[in-house]
This record gives structure tokens, C-alpha cells and sequence, in this order.
């Protein structure tokens, strides 16, 4: 079974995958936009009971845009986002696909909060759905 590690900037926190991530998305919404420090951010989900999390971390937890609270797993040493859960996606952990520093991760299936996407920005791929 293919695993994949994803680190903080520092190591010292980790998540351990499993198996093939069930989505793999990027999101242009503003809070996304904040937490990547970039024009988007791109994370894959997988179900909670094929990721380990070792390492200490903070969590922080906010309200979306969409209603819905998510919870923010980041190293207490760097401050980097490793892992976050969404009570509107039960039973599944995302993961930034940044920190699996991985050119050849899969790319998304979905890019969400276009309206908010950059004008320079192209999501690109004859299989991602597009939503507004």
C-alpha cells in the first residue's frame, strides 16, 4: 500500500498517509488564501483512520466563509499547518499537499471558491470540476 510522509517546515511534526487520498482539491477562498500565504491552497483528504499525526502541535479553530468550523492542526515549533479537519467533511483529515513537498503528488479533482480565484490563476485539467 502506497504511503506518503507530510512534514512541517522544521520535521519535527508529521502525518502519515495511507492509501490514495479520497479528493484532492484547491481552495481560493480568503481564509485559504491567509493560511497558505498564497493566491490558493491545495490539500488532499483522506479518511481520519489511515493518518498518524506525531509531533507536538497547537490547534486553532475558526468559522468559514460556508458556515462551517474547521480546526487547524500546526507545529508548535514553525508554526506550519500539517493537518486540518472541516465538520462538514466528518471522518476525514486534509492535509496541505504542500507539505509532502512532492512535485509528483496527484493533482485536484475540484477547485472551490472561484470567485474569489486570482484573474492570473488557471486550474487546469480536462477532469477538475470547477465551482463558484
Amino acid at each position: 500500500m502506497i504511503e506518503r510522509l507530510a512534514t512541517c517546515r522544521c520535521e519535527q511534526l508529521r502525518a502519515r498517509c495511507t492509501g490514495e487520498p479520497v479528493r484532492v482539491s484547491v481552495c481560493h477562498c480568503l481564509e485559504c488564501q491567509k493560511r497558505s500565504g498564497s493566491a490558493f491552497s491545495a490539500q488532499a483528504r483522506w479518511p481520519e483512520d489511515q493518518v498518524e499525526i506525531t509531533g507536538a502541535y497547537s490547534e486553532w479553530s475558526r468559522t468559514g466563509d460556508s458556515g462551517g468550523r474547521g480546526t487547524f492542526r500546526f507545529c508548535a515549533e514553525c508554526g506550519a499547518t500539517v493537518a486540518y479537519v472541516i465538520d462538514r467533511m466528518p471522518g476525514l483529515i486534509a492535509i496541505p499537499v504542500g507539505a509532502f513537498a512532492d512535485p509528483d503528488f496527484p493533482s485536484p479533482a475540484f477547485s472551490v471558491y472561484e470567485a474569489r480565484k486570482y484573474g492570473w490563476v488557471a486550474i487546469t485539467g480536462a477532469d477538475v470540476e470547477h465551482h463558484q
